[in-house]
């Protein structure tokens, strides 16, 4: 139903991949399920899973051994899914850095998308 991708930085950097990377094998698989879940259409785009943060900006929310995992995503060409970069959340809100940084990644996607220079 969603394509997804993760966003990469003009020099090749994943940021969502070294994100899971640092995450145990157990965080990792509850996450890679909930994204091919999202992707399949069967995980619903409202709390307690997804939650809408702003300017495009949404959160997968992942809850494991009381900690909490937060990979950000936006909406692109209908059909896809970009995750920009997860974190692990210590407060009750998202910092706004996070959102912030998302945004730019987000910008600098669709940038580099439109020149060509990003491809699907």
């Amino acid at each position: 139903m969603y394509k997804i991708r993760f966003y990469k930085t003009e020099n090749g950097k994943d940021l969502m991949d070294e994100f899971l990377e640092e995450q145990s094998i157990k965080v990792q698989a509850k996450i890679r399920k909930h994204i091919a879940l999202l992707a399949r259409g069967e995980l619903p785009f409202r709390r307690p899973y997804i939650d809408t943060l702003r300017d495009g900006i949404k959160e997968l929310r992942v809850i494991y051994a009381g900690n909490q995992y937060r990979s950000l995503f936006y909406f692109f060409l209908k059909d896809y899914l970009i995750f920009t970069h997860g974190f692990t959340k210590k407060t009750n809100k998202v910092p706004e850095e996070e959102i912030e940084r998302a945004i730019r990644f987000k910008n600098d996607f669709e940038n580099r998308y439109k020149k060509g220079g990003y491809k699907l």
